[in-house]
């Protein structure tokens, strides 16, 4: 039993669980609005538009560029809310990043950036490092704005107390538009599988997963609601499952393709009635998406079932005195129902003097080999205590405990 004991020692030395607090902050489509900046920024800021203009600047082959491929094909930026700090180099250079499960890069602003994003947010400083090991490989990553672009390195990352070694990572030299700008985050930290990296290498928990420093293959997200009393804001841990977090009992779900963290959804229900993905489809978890997509034709039908009413820059609203009497949305999974009020799915934003209702629901548009994709994004996982198994591969959903005011 002695020998077992100091085996199992030897093979998985410094294993331990690491909690990272997570901050949430208005959204950049929020701040863009209340500044009178959207309207404009999405007539500047069109999918197609950037490449139209620039993609003859970017050096021929870059992949992100090549028709149909985009290693963030999900990730929404303008509404991502909660992040949280890690440090990369030696000695520790601090950062602010989305911890995203729908990608699975980690990149940084470089200080070698010509941006005006950089210009405002932290800026890694290589030469400062004493760990820095130079890649020599470009990156791009095409986002909705514009095309990110950067160079590749690695040096040792560090999160809350623990260190992973020689970890890939990028180095953005180049960050599009005005949403950068106004972002609180300074990068991005996938937690995807490895094969949705843009970067080659392994993503960072795969690394932390093959350096042993984690107690379990596993991490879990707890994400607060909208009050005033909310602490913590939001929270990842990894290496387990925190139990203060959420009531039983867990409902797992298998992953059914390993680069997003895709599971399977029998259907979904408006005030009980099957209404959209009646005969089963796929669905993506992911906390980089602030809101819930869907195929366009059910989304646009599903905003016509809640009566949004949609805007000139693709949003719907919600009269905000009709809440109370708008239809529950139930997701099938496993066999169990996870049900949102509108007091879930509807998002109030203060603009001016008064209130305005959003849906939570928005039309993106993914195929996949199994047919068209949802995303459960942040306003799904806020009600909803996530467990991400690479062990087992496999998805925990259980009931998130919020404090209430």
């Amino acid at each position: 039993m002695l020998r077992l004991l100091l085996l199992l020692l030897s093979t998985w030395t410094g294993s331990a669980m690491v909690r990272v607090p997570l901050r949430r902050v208005p959204s950049i489509r929020a701040q863009l609005r209340t500044q009178g900046l959207l309207e404009n920024f999405l007539k500047d800021h069109r999918p197609d538009m950037f490449n139209r203009r620039y993609a003859q600047c970017f050096p021929p082959g870059t992949p992100s560029l090549r028709l149909r491929r985009s290693s963030e094909k999900i990730y929404n930026f303008m509404d991502a809310q909660y992040y949280g700090e890690i440090s990369v180099g030696t000695p520790p250079q601090n950062f602010s990043v989305i911890f995203d499960t729908g990608s699975a890069d980690l990149w940084v602003p470089s200080s070698y950036c010509v941006s005006q994003a950089c210009a405002l947010h932290r800026r890694f400083k290589a030469f400062e490092s004493t760990t820095f090991h130079h890649d020599g490989r470009i990156f791009g990553i095409h986002y909705g704005s514009g095309h990110l672009m950067g160079v590749m390195g690695r040096d040792t990352v560090q999160i809350g107390e623990m260190t992973i070694l020689n970890q890939e990572f990028g180095e953005s030299v180049y960050e599009p538009g005005s949403a950068f700008v106004t972002a609180k985050f300074d990068g991005v930290l996938g937690l995807a599988y490895q094969s949705l990296a843009e970067i080659m290498g392994n993503p960072v928990f795969d690394n932390m997963l093959a350096q042993k420093i984690v107690d379990q293959p596993v991490f879990s997200f707890y994400l607060s609601r909208r009050t005033r009393t909310s602490n913590p804001e939001g929270e990842l841990l990894l290496g387990g499952i925190d139990e203060a977090m959420y009531n039983r009992p867990i409902n797992w779900l298998p992953v059914t393709a390993k680069g997003y963290w895709q599971i399977k959804m029998e259907s979904v229900a408006v005030q009980g009635v099957s209404s959209f993905c009646s005969r089963g489809c796929h669905a993506i978890v992911d906390t980089g998406t602030s809101l819930i997509g869907g195929p366009t034709n059910e989304i646009l039908s599903l905003q016509q079932l809640l009566g949004a009413t949609p805007t000139n820059v693709g949003e719907f609203l919600i009269d905000c005195a009709r809440l109370s009497s708008l239809p529950q949305v139930t997701f099938i999974l496993g066999g169990k129902e996870y049900t949102l009020t509108a007091e879930h799915y509807v998002r109030r934003e203060a603009y001016g003097n008064k209130d305005l209702c959003f849906s939570g629901f928005e039309a993106i548009d993914i195929i996949s080999p199994e047919g068209p994709l949802w995303i459960l994004g942040d306003v799904f996982l806020t009600e909803y205590y996530s467990i991400f198994d690479r062990g087992l591969d496999r998805i925990g959903l259980a009931h998130a405990r919020h404090p209430t005011e």
